[in-house]
């Protein structure tokens, strides 16, 4: 197993992190990472804060220097398209007709922006390349005072409307939901951002979508009509699973995976933003988009192609930054019905413990990152935390770490 082909489909964060582990772990065999993209691998995160400000450039970006890839024996193909996989045959098909065969597959194919279904879409941006920061960067270069309006209050949403108005431009926020971050954080939490984002002068318009766009302006579903010098939209990603659909993989808003991140065929697996694994709490299945799913699902596949198969049970965890804000969640809150909050909300330093009845989903800490490193801690240690506890006077979670060791 050590000596056979690896096939990396998707040169991003997941795919790259595949290389590197096998490498790493000692596989011998040959490892060909194909991205559709011209650049060399390199970090999404950046695109929406450091990149568009202009604080740093590609070459800050790259995950690996090209020596890295040469040293260790890995072949990048760049620019080119995976238009199909034969898996009798064990060969995947490029755009350029060119075939390359495999012991094993590795689908990292990622994700695509969402795209608005209205009249006008083409007036709207994405912000999910380095391509397409560059467009952005380029229209926003020079300038000030630019009307931009940004439709959807997620994570890239509102990261990208923290970096426009520190650039100086007007900026409104246009959230469907009746709050950012609905299915990502707590009430309480989305609460503090918009908060935050309204302080720093952004207008957030909650509960409306967007009805048309047109050159220069956007038309709500409430009838406001915004000023747009520039529309970026950030309302979520399609899973890249069509090629892995056509090669005959279940796929299910992803390409659906076991506990060991197997497709149905035990030489193929899926990792990253287009991969649909099981979720231990609740059994069923759940798809990730974050850079320590990506690593940490790569570690576990080339630990698997080596013989050494483990099932994938990696806390998740976020985070973002905003402003001063560096907001950190451990787990996956969603779908709790009770929340402790700890710390002092009006200094905006505070940690919100979510429960689904007494069991602890996750923790959204909120400028308190010893709070998330603890509570990542913690919740790996399978320690029992309630919302008794939690919501004790003086409740510290270093006692609750300690005592769990």
């Amino acid at each position: 197993m050590r000596g056979e082909s690896v096939v990396v489909v998707g040169a991003g964060q997941a795919g790259c992190q595949v290389a590197v582990s096998l490498r790493e772990q000692g596989h011998r065999g040959s490892i060909t990472l194909v991205g559709d993209e011209q650049a060399a691998p390199y970090q999404r995160p950046p695109l929406t804060k450091a990149y568009l400000a202009g604080e740093t450039d590609l070459a800050g970006l790259v995950l690996r220097q090209d020596s890295y890839y040469a040293d260790h024996g890995i072949q990048v193909v760049t620019g080119e398209r995976v238009i199909g996989v034969d898996r009798s045959a064990r060969v995947v098909v490029l755009g350029c007709a060119r075939t390359i065969g495999y012991d094993h597959l590795v689908f990292a194919t990622g994700a695509r922006p969402r795209p608005l279904p209205v009249p006008g879409a083409e007036h709207v941006l994405n912000l999910r390349t380095v391509a397409d920061a560059d467009v952005i960067r380029q229209k926003l270069e020079g300038r000030t005072g630019l009307d931009v309006v940004v439709i959807g209050g997620g994570f890239i949403g509102l990261e990208f409307a923290a970096v426009v108005r520190k650039l100086r431009h007007e900026v409104t926020v246009v959230e469907t939901q009746p709050r950012v971050m609905q299915r990502a954080v707590s009430e309480a939490t989305a609460r503090h951002l918009t908060n935050r984002h309204r302080r720093e002068g952004v207008q957030v318009l909650t509960g409306t979508g967007v009805a048309a766009v047109r050159e220069g302006f956007v038309e709500l579903t409430d009838g406001t009509v915004l000023v747009a010098d520039l529309v970026v939209a950030g309302i979520g990603v399609i899973p890249n699973a069509e090629i892995a659909q056509r090669s005959g993989l279940a796929c299910d808003d992803g390409i659906v995976v076991d506990a060991h991140l197997r497709t149905v065929d035990p030489r193929v697996h899926a990792i990253g933003d287009c991969a649909r694994f099981a979720r231990p709490l609740s059994g069923g299945l759940v798809r990730l988009e974050s850079v320590q799913n990506a690593v940490d699902q790569a570690g576990c596949v080339a630990a698997a192609i080596l013989g050494s198969a483990e099932p994938y049970t990696a806390l998740p965890w976020f985070w973002s930054d905003q402003y001063d804000v560096k907001l950190q969640i451990a787990g996956l809150t969603d779908g709790h019905d009770r929340t402790v909050t700890v710390g002092d909300p009006a200094e905006g330093k505070f940690s919100v413990f979510c429960f689904r009845g007494d069991r602890l989903l996750g923790v959204e800490a909120y400028n308190r990152p010893v709070d998330f490193l603890m509570a990542r801690r913690l919740m790996d240690s399978g320690a029992t935390l309630t919302p008794e506890i939690v919501g004790r006077p003086g409740f510290d979670l270093r006692l609750s770490l300690q005592q769990a060791a």
